[in-house]
């Protein structure tokens, strides 16, 4: 018997059968379904005899997982804009948040700055932010843009380092994954493309952005990306390219 964790719960299970599958050369698949007992004196999980997979097996084994891994039931806030067994997105609407810096270039400092309207994704492929125009919840043909950020790569995709982030995947986590972001140092600007169009670089905008040049977040700044809009990262098909 193990312990699993699903959301916020743990549950002590037993492994009870096994699937296998079975490939050919010429790529044809068979499965077969096989009760799982344990030897008497070890405890170890003995796998018995088995029978074909028929489709009515498979819908009920498939209903039973997803049944047990779908999100459990939330009151969704209104920054949430989808959830999914995979994933959750939720939005950041602008606002003047600290932010800590530790990089040889603008050594180690730390401000409270402007920041765009943020849209954050915690997700089973990773960890990722993108900012968005305006300061209303976005709609699904709202346009995302590149992070502003140090330890972001394209496609707002978020190098986390030792950031402490949550381990579920949740609208309950939600206030825990923003925290791990803004609270780790930004050390690095990754390379793979530009975060900001801003004249003096990189560098130079967020040394004005922590000497407080700017009031509001200067969102002439923003990189589009292309293609890329809210609805999309909700159902994974951010860019067209899924």
């Amino acid at each position: 018997m193990k312990n699993v964790s699903i959301g916020q719960t743990g549950h002590d299970v037993t492994l009870s059968a096994a699937l296998l599958l079975y490939t050919s050369e010429t790529g044809s698949n068979y499965a077969t379904v096989h009760p799982v007992t344990a030897e008497r004196k070890t405890g170890r999980p003995i796998i018995g005899a088995g029978r074909p997979l028929d489709r009515r097996v498979l819908i009920d084994t498939l209903t039973q997982l997803d049944r047990n891994a779908a999100p459990k039931a939330d009151f969704l806030p209104a920054r949430v804009l989808g959830v999914t067994s995979a994933a959750v997105t939720w939005w950041c609407p602008p606002t003047r948040r600290r932010v800590f810096f530790r990089c040889e270039e603008l050594g180690e400092r730390s401000a409270v700055v402007p920041h765009p309207g943020l849209v954050f994704q915690a997700s089973t492929d990773g960890f990722s932010v993108y900012s968005v125009m305006g300061d209303g919840r976005p709609e699904p043909d709202t346009p995302l843009f590149e992070p502003p950020y140090f330890n972001t790569w394209n496609e707002g995709r978020i190098c986390i380092g030792t950031a402490k982030v949550p381990k579920r995947i949740e609208v309950d986590a939600i206030a825990g994954w923003e925290e791990g972001f803004f609270s780790s140092a930004f050390t690095h600007p990754n390379h793979g493309g530009k975060r900001v169009e801003y004249k003096e670089g990189f560098f130079a905008f967020w040394k004005d952005m922590l000497d407080g040049k700017f009031e509001v977040f200067p969102l002439d700044s923003l990189v589009p990306m292309k293609g890329a809009t809210a609805g999309k990262l909700v159902t994974g098909k951010k860019g067209g390219k899924k």
